[in-house]
């Protein structure tokens, strides 16, 4: 039987993210999780059919953790330059959810071996995407979609060494590369 108390499903999950960014997807057990969560051995075992749920289940709530606050995204003054800042501000937050990002890192390598992870990370990337050239338009920032998207696959690398690697780039050389890949990848209006 698969409890529904919501609260500590999402105790549990984020307890999962914690484990995996630590641990890596061989050692996201329910014991691990249970022990992580600070709950009684067997309780996620409770909530969870089986670790494809689990893994499904971390997929899905690492994109709502990374999710910014509506209204933490401020109107495009329509430049390279505010565009950067953004840019710059969107890594500062990703990475500042370390461990969500190391365990996404892990999910998407797992997500090759399980295709309901699979399904659920394509969804939520998609969706990621489609909203970020949606804001976009609506922003008045320069460029266009494929910009956007470009951006983003840069911008996901940056953030993958900075959070794995941090010594590679100082912190200006990140900032640098940043304005660099806008004002190289978005066109001057």
């Amino acid at each position: 039987m698969v409890r529904r108390n919501d609260q500590r499903r999402a105790a549990l999950v984020d307890a999962a993210i914690e484990v995996l960014a630590r641990e890596g997807a061989r050692g996201l057990t329910f014991r691990a999780v249970d022990g992580e969560a600070g709950v009684p051995a067997g309780t996620a075992s409770n909530y969870f059919a089986n670790r494809d749920e689990l893994f499904t289940q971390a997929g899905a709530r690492v994109y709502e953790r990374l999710q910014p606050d509506d209204d933490s995204i401020p109107p495009g003054k329509g430049d390279r330059a505010a565009y950067a800042q953004l840019m710059r501000e969107l890594v500062s937050r990703i990475a500042a959810f370390r461990t969500g990002y190391l365990a996404l890192l892990e999910l998407r390598l797992e997500a090759t071996r399980r295709p309901e992870l699979r399904r659920v990370l394509t969804e939520r990337v998609r969706a990621d995407v489609e909203a970020n050239v949606a804001y976009h338009e609506v922003s008045g920032l320069p460029g266009d979609a494929t910009a956007v998207k470009l951006l983003i696959l840069a911008l996901n690398w940056l953030i993958v060494e900075q959070l794995t690697l941090p010594d590679v780039f100082s912190e200006a050389e990140r900032e640098r590369l940043i304005t660099e890949a806008v004002e190289r990848i978005v066109a001057a209006e």
